[in-house]
């Protein structure tokens, strides 16, 4: 995936996604819910409020929204710095009105809680820091600072020292906790969105360039006998043409450039063909074909199959699933790039089960992410060495995420271990000591004759585009 579209994904810019009348909405209910309050205080409890103040600052919100209404369009779409800028004056405005009624002895200073969750699930670790440490600075500048709430009778309304500090306390742990919870909760959906992004569009460009082969395939297959007719014709006027050279020599180049055609079609068609019989392979074949890229980086790849008993002597014929292909291309991939000099390929099949194991000589995966290998983007600082082995990888994770999706889909489970642990380990050879994936499927899942969506036979049928 290019860098152009992984940057379009990427998690800063999902603050753009937010709509400003979504904002604008939610202030104008916290509009109305601050005018209703104070009109409640002062009517039914005779608090004596300084309410020009008070409804100057729910004046100055209201127009803000007005403001922003009428200038921008229905569907603008804020920036990072845009929705920051919306959610600190909302926390300002919010304490400025708690400022006149009492600080934290008013009980809707919890409403703080509200930019700062905001804040934490659609913007950046710098603005979500920022707002914050501003939530948790006005809280606390709160305590001492504010003007208390007074009754019609002079009644100074304030709960006692100790009840108020455990108020500043409850609301910095709410705070620090809720945003830190929302802020990991929408990094994980955004990185999990990402991923499956990543993995629809390698399944997406795998499935096309399976398309294009069967196209062309077809096409070969089509042109194969005017091709051939051509070939054959073009003989025979070379024979006969010998007391012509001029025209001998024309014939020749027909037959030479009728060759090339026939060579094109059959180099373009290797990626796969319209054909209800290659709509299948046997097994090693499919596997083959996905680790055929790698074959030529300084790497070597060795197969072997290994039938459960001799009832199974025969490989399964398996279908050729787009996800299967760059599922376990991924995953030879990512053996090739860590392997010292070797990299093993098994192929494991039984009447009810189909296992692929593959197993390389490198160090292994690294005991502390054994258990979340296959999540995406997972943050390990690479060192010099995993640099120099591996320079064209961020380390993030996603290859892995995009084979045990695509695998999974078709069925499979996934088991990543290391060679050299001990409940594997006297089942490899003692070459095999680094990383060891197993990939296994029930046999009905991919059986391309018996299994659950077995390839029809008859006749093959036209492309349709």
């Amino acid at each position: 995936m290019s860098e152009t579209t992984l940057g379009l994904m990427s998690g800063q810019e999902r603050s753009n996604w937010i709509r400003l009348r979504t904002l604008i909405l939610l202030r104008w209910v916290a509009i109305v819910g601050q005018a209703t309050a104070l009109g409640v205080a002062q009517s039914q409890y005779d608090l004596q409020l300084s309410m020009l103040p008070c409804y100057f600052a729910i004046g100055i919100s209201a127009l803000a929204n007005l403001v922003a209404l009428i200038v921008f369009p229905e569907n603008k779409r804020l920036s990072e710095f845009q929705n920051f800028l919306m959610v600190l004056f909302d926390l300002l405005q919010l304490c400025f009105l708690l400022y006149m009624t009492g600080g934290l002895n008013n009980p809707f200073a919890l409403l703080i809680l509200g930019p700062v969750t905001v804040s934490a699930s659609v913007m950046g670790l710098r603005s979500t820091l920022f707002v914050g440490t501003s939530a948790i600075l006005l809280t606390t500048l709160l305590v001492p600072f504010h003007i208390p709430l007074e009754t019609a009778t002079g009644e100074i309304l304030r709960m006692p020292t100790l009840f108020v500090f455990g108020h500043w306390c409850a609301l910095v742990i709410a705070i620090l906790f809720l945003g830190a919870y929302s802020y990991r909760i929408s990094a994980e959906i955004r990185s999990m969105s990402d991923a499956l992004a990543a993995t629809q569009f390698a399944l997406s460009r795998e499935q096309k360039l399976t398309d294009l082969g069967g196209v062309v395939a077809a096409a070969a297959h089509e042109l194969g006998t005017p091709l051939a007719t051509i070939k054959l014709t073009s003989s025979e006027l070379i024979e006969e043409l010998d007391d012509f050279p001029e025209l001998q020599e024309d014939a020749r180049l027909i037959r030479e450039q009728a060759d090339r055609c026939r060579d094109i079609l059959r180099g373009m068609g290797r990626a796969g063909k319209d054909d209800l019989h290659l709509r299948q392979s046997p097994l090693s074949a499919l596997v083959h074909e996905a680790a055929e890229p790698h074959f030529d980086r300084g790497k070597e790849i060795r197969f072997s199959e290994h039938p459960a008993n001799k009832d199974a002597l025969n490989q399964p014929s398996v279908l050729r699933k787009p996800e299967i292909i760059h599922g376990l291309r991924n995953l030879v991939q990512n053996a090739v790039d860590f392997a010292q000099s070797c990299v093993w390929i098994e192929l494991h099949w039984s009447d009810d089960r189909i296992i692929v194991r593959i197993c390389d000589d490198g160090e292994g995966f690294p005991g502390h992410l054994l258990g979340r290998l296959g999540d995406p983007f997972m943050r390990r600082r690479a060192g010099p060495a995993d640099r120099g082995q591996r320079p064209e990888y961020e380390g993030m994770g996603l290859g892995l995420f995009i084979a045990k999706t695509l695998l999974e889909r078709t069925g499979a489970r996934l088991t990543f271990a290391n060679g050299h642990d001990v409940r594997v380990s006297e089942k490899l050879d003692p070459e095999q000591q680094g990383a060891l994936v197993i990939v296994s499927w029930p046999r009905r899942k991919i059986d391309a004759v018996a299994g659950d969506t077995p390839v029809p036979t008859g006749q093959n049928r036209p492309i349709e585009f």
